[in-house]
C-alpha cells in the first residue's frame, strides 16, 4: 500500500463475508483436508474462543463440536462462568476437565513457587502472583523486562524485577498449564476422530504470546490471520455476549490476574494493531503518527517493540529441524 492510503479504518472488515470465509475454510480443512469427523476446542471465556466457537458451530454444526472448560485451582471463576454463557448462547454443552491434579503431578506449582520465594521469601499459598512488563510504551523506550508482583492476603502489593533465571523457572513451570490442557484437548479429539481447533489470533501468534506445543498446538487455526481488534468486529457481528466483548483480555495464568496488555503487549489493541499494520506495509512512522495523532518517535517505539518480539520469539514458530535444514 502507499503511505497516503493509510487511515484509521484500514483494518475495518466486512464481518459477514469474513465469517463466511472462515467457516468455509474450517469446514474444508476438517472434513476434506484432515478427513476428520468434527472439531474439539477449549473455551476460556474470552473473546477469541467465543468467536471461534460461534464460527465453528456455523461450519460444523453443534453436534460435531466438542467444547472443553479446562480450569485449574488458580483459574478465575469468571472464566468458567463466561465460558458457559457463550456455550449456552451458541447451543453447545461444554465438558469440564479440572487440570489441577495433572499440574500437581508435574510439580508445576511447586517449581514455580520455588523461584518466587527466591525473590519474596514470605510468599506462600495465601498470596497471589502476577508477571508483567513495563507499561507506557508510547511514553518511553523502556526495555521488555519482566517483574513479579505478589499480593498478600491483606491486599498489599510488592513488585520486584525478575532476573533471567528466575523468569525462566517461573515461565517453564507455568507453561505446564498450557501443555497439560492441550494434551487433554487432543485426548478428546483422538477419542472421537476429531480435529483440534485452535484460537490464537495474529497478535498472539506473530509476537510469540503462546506456549510452544501448548496453546500453540492445533490442527487448524481459523483466526490466526486477524488482528485482535478485528476479532472484536467479528464478535459484534456474531452477537457474542456483551460481557465478554467488554471484558479486558486476560491470560488467566497467574493467580493475581493481569490483562494481556499488562502481561505482554504493553498497548491497547486498537492502537497497536493500526501501528503494526503500518509497520507491515512499510508506512513511514511519520505518516502513521500524523493519522493517529501521535509523534513519529512514539510510533517508532512500537515498530521497534513489535520487531524485537517477533525476532526473539521466532523459535516458537519454527518447525522441528532436520539434518537437511
Amino acid at each position: 500500500m502507499t503511505a497516503t492510503s493509510f487511515h484509521r479504518d484500514v483494518l475495518k472488515l466486512d464481518a459477514a463475508a469474513e465469517v463466511n470465509r472462515i467457516a468455509e475454510s474450517l469446514r474444508r480443512h476438517i472434513f476434506t483436508t484432515l478427513k476428520k469427523r468434527g472439531g474439539v476446542m477449549g473455551i476460556s471465556g474470552g473473546v477469541d474462543s467465543a468467536v471461534v466457537l460461534a464460527i465453528a458451530v456455523r461450519a460444523l454444526g453443534a453436534e460435531r463440536l466438542v467444547t472443553l472448560l479446562l480450569p485449574e485451582m488458580e483459574s478465575s471463576p469468571d472464566s468458567a462462568r463466561l465460558a458457559r454463557v457463550v456455550c449456552r448462547q451458541f447451543g453447545v454443552e461444554p465438558l469440564t476437565e479440572d487440570m489441577t491434579g495433572a499440574l500437581w503431578g508435574f510439580g508445576a506449582y511447586q517449581r514455580r513457587d520455588e523461584a518466587v520465594r527466591a525473590i519474596f521469601p514470605e510468599y506462600d499459598s495465601t498470596y497471589k502472583l502476577k508477571i508483567t512488563l513495563p507499561s507506557g510504551l508510547l511514553e518511553g523506550g523502556t526495555l521488555n523486562f519482566f517483574s513479579a508482583t505478589i499480593v498478600s492476603p491483606e491486599g498489599e502489593e510488592q513488585t520486584k524485577r525478575l532476573r533471567p533465571s528466575q523468569l525462566q523457572q517461573i515461565v517453564a513451570a507455568t507453561n505446564f498449564k498450557q501443555r497439560s490442557r492441550v494434551a487433554m484437548l487432543y485426548y478428546h479429539a483422538e477419542l472421537r476422530d476429531y480435529a483440534m481447533i485452535g484460537t490464537p489470533q495474529r497478535n498472539e501468534h506473530d509476537q510469540g504470546f503462546f506456549v510452544k506445543y501448548g496453546d500453540g498446538a492445533m490442527d487448524v487455526m481459523p483466526i490466526g490471520h486477524l488482528f485482535k481488534s478485528q476479532i472484536y468486529q467479528l464478535a459484534e457481528y456474531l452477537d457474542v455476549p456483551e460481557e465478554i466483548r467488554s471484558r479486558p483480555p486476560t491470560s488467566d495464568t497467574y493467580s493475581a490476574g493481569s490483562t494481556q496488555e499488562e502481561f505482554f503487549f504493553r498497548l491497547p489493541f486498537e492502537t497497536m494493531d493500526l501501528i503494526w499494520y503500518g509497520l507491515d506495509h512499510g508506512v513511514p512512522a511519520e505518516v502513521v503518527a500524523q493519522e493517529m495523532e501521535l509523534t513519529a518517535e512514539q510510533v517508532q517505539r512500537v515498530y521497534d517493540d513489535i520487531t524485537r518480539k517477533r525476532m526473539t520469539t521466532e523459535y516458537l514458530r519454527t518447525r522441528p529441524l532436520g539434518v537437511e535444514d
